[in-house]
């Protein structure tokens, strides 16, 4: 698929397949039928406008398309410009101020990424190095494998721009994930804030990621020391309920411009 006119493309992906706008038209009426939804039909003449010329098929036809045509819907979206791989990247553009959960979604199963294969076994993995020079063989390996990696137990979360609960060990915009089998405050014992648990807790209104304790049926959000934020106190159960442990973190290290709490002031820069 290597012209840039849609349309032109699709005229041609129809003949190699050895079928004419009439063979269309019916197998989408059938479509259409199976859905319920005029939508999904294709007529002979909209097909042929469609083919010559720089028209935009509803999502429903272009559904369609992809059904009779034997192609990935992703495809096609492709021909009219809308990679699905670059939604990821899109959404990292547009941040959102209120902490959610959020997935890692693979539009194609059958596209791969570089990945370490295997590592040097002389590198001595105690110190601290760049990746490029622990790897030994670099590989191919599908996205949809990695996606089984560990989403059998974890659940992955952003702490919103504007949520400074456990800042600064927790800087807004930091990707989180968690392991969904641990439901209930851990009674450990911890030396520092760094072995203390954090959990995920979904709220009637959204969601908040701090340390927890529960005091008389009730769950208690606390926030670090040095942030600006306030102890939260919920109704357990009711208003508040733990999604899971954090497990592990994917932040940056530093704020943005103007992203740090009122209050906390940021060192000058260096001349």
């Amino acid at each position: 698929m290597s012209s840039r006119v849609p349309g032109d493309q699709l005229r041609k992906l129809r003949i190699r397949l050895g079928i004419t706008t009439r063979d269309v038209e019916n197998l989408s009426q059938k479509l259409a039928e199976e859905e319920k939804n005029p939508e999904f039909q294709i007529s002979n003449a909209w097909l042929t406008q469609l083919e010559n010329s720089d028209s935009v098929p509803s999502i429903f036809k272009l559904y369609s398309l992809a059904a009779i045509y034997h192609i990935k819907f992703t495809d096609l979206l492709l021909l009219f410009g809308v990679d699905m791989q670059k939604v990821a990247h899109h959404q990292l553009l547009a941040p959102l101020p209120n902490t959610h959960l959020t997935t890692l979604e693979v539009y194609d199963a059958e596209k791969t990424v570089s990945f370490p294969v295997r590592f040097d076994r002389s590198f001595d993995l105690d110190n601290t190095n760049l990746l490029t020079r622990m790897v030994e063989i670099w590989g191919e390996v599908p996205v949809a494998l990695l996606q089984h990696l560990d989403l059998r137990h974890n659940l992955y979360g952003y702490i919103g721009l504007q949520d400074f609960t456990l800042y600064p060990l927790l800087r807004p915009g930091t990707f989180v994930q968690i392991d969904q089998r641990v439901r209930k405050i851990q009674p450990l014992r911890w030396r520092t804030e760094f072995d203390r648990p954090v959990y995920f807790v979904e709220l009637r209104d959204g969601y908040a990621c701090s340390w927890c304790e529960l005091q008389e049926g009730h769950l208690l959000l606390l926030p670090h020391p040095l942030s600006p934020c306030s102890v939260r106190r919920l109704d357990y159960g009711k208003e508040a309920e733990i999604i899971g442990q954090v497990t592990a973190v994917a932040m940056r290290l530093t704020d943005t411009p103007d992203s740090a709490p009122d209050g906390i002031v940021k060192p000058p820069r260096q001349a």
